[in-house]
Parts: structure tokens; C-alpha cells; sequence
């Protein structure tokens, strides 16, 4: 059993906590609205606890669902206190309009935020490419969804890579950090594929191995 800390109170904190406490790890909630973290605790499931928002998380792996627009404030106002923990990118740093990105051209969302952690903290991309609703209803017809991640520390990966498999999920290792910035594109796809050919946001972006 791991504990999984996770800051935010939205849809992907409710899907990760859930399947998380379901897969038997600790999951521990916080937001800046302790009462939003503690209703959403109370769904998570029993033993479900929530910290103080900006207090050192419990956990060693450290989800940041967030909106993209406050992760790098959030980072910085945890500080030290990620110090020596796993930060778990699920953000995508795309404009509210879908024009762009919000991001530097030389930089990704995963890159800004390694530079607002501390020192001793290692990042890992992951679940943003992931629709929350499906993400909560898990495998349909026998096939895990895909999680892709990416990541500098071959360590790191090992364990988030555990723990997605841990939730009934397949983890499909993509690279390094740099690979980060691939990811958060494959998102945008995902974003015109709902606009222009699926028509609603209840699908997801995976990996058909043939053989």
C-alpha cells in the first residue's frame, strides 16, 4: 500500500483518489477549499483523509490536479515540502479558447513546473490525456486504458508505473520529461478529435497491439 497525496478537488482528484482507495492505497485530499476536500474525501471512501492546503503532503507521491494556470503557484507555495517527493504532471497547459498553448514556444507544462519544484523533487507526466468520466468508469470490454507517462528518473517511473498498474490500468512509458511536451499535444488532439470527428469527450487515446 502506498499513500497518494493528491492537491485538488476536481474531476481527475475524484477518479484517481477513487480508484486509488478501491486499489487499497491511503489517499489523502487537499484543496483550497477544505470543505470541497473534505465532501470529496467523504465520496473517495472510508479512510480517505484530508490535509492542509500548502502543509507538507503525507504522501510520497504527490498528484498535482490542478488547473495548469495554478500549478506553478501551488508548486511554489508547497516549497520545501515537495522536497524528495514523486510529482505526479497531469496538467495541460492549453489556452481556454484551444487556440494554443500557454506555455513559452521554448518551453511544455512539465518543464515549468520542474522549475518551480525543488531541487529534490522528480517529476513524471502522466494521466493527461485521460477524460476524468472515463478514467472513473475503468476498463471497458476487458481493455485497461493506457496512461502514458514520461519522465527523467527511472526510478520514478518504475513506481508511478506500479501504481497505475495497481489501479487496473496499462502505464506506457514514453521517454524522457521532454517527451512531456508530445504529451500534452497528444491532449489538444484529443481536444480537436471531440470537436471535429467523435463529437463528445467519452473516449480515450490509447495503444492497439497488434500480434
Amino acid at each position: 500500500m502506498t499513500t497518494i497525496s493528491i492537491i485538488g478537488t476536481g474531476g481527475m482528484a475524484a477518479a484517481i483518489g477513487s480508484l486509488a482507495a478501491r486499489a487499497g492505497h491511503a489517499v489523502e485530499l487537499m484543496g483550497r477549499d477544505a470543505g470541497k476536500a473534505r465532501a470529496l474525501a467523504e465520496q473517495v471512501g472510508p479512510g480517505t483523509t484530508t490535509g492542509t492546503f500548502g502543509a507538507a503532503p503525507a504522501g510520497d507521491i504527490v498528484v498535482l490536479a490542478v488547473p495548469y494556470s495554478v500549478v506553478v503557484d501551488v508548486v511554489k507555495l508547497y516549497g520545501d515540502g515537495l522536497a524528495g517527493k514523486l510529482l505526479v504532471d497531469i496538467t495541460n497547459p492549453i489556452k481556454a479558447d484551444f487556440s494554443g498553448f500557454l506555455t513559452p514556444d521554448d518551453s511544455f507544462g512539465a518543464l515549468e513546473i520542474a522549475k518551480a519544484a525543488p531541487d529534490r523533487a522528480n517529476i513524471v507526466k502522466a494521466f493527461n490525456t485521460q477524460n476524468s468520466s472515463v478514467l472513473a468508469t475503468g476498463p471497458v470490454g476487458g481493455h485497461p486504458l493506457d496512461v502514458f507517462i514520461a519522465g527523467d528518473d527511472a526510478q520514478a517511473k518504475a513506481r508511478i508505473s506500479a501504481f497505475i498498474q495497481s489501479l487496473g490500468l496499462r502505464p506506457m512509458d514514453t521517454g524522457p520529461l521532454t517527451m512531456a511536451r508530445s504529451l500534452e499535444h497528444a491532449c489538444m488532439l484529443w481536444l480537436g478529435l471531440i470537436t471535429h470527428s467523435v463529437k463528445h469527450a467519452y473516449f480515450s487515446i490509447g495503444v492497439s497491439l497488434q500480434g
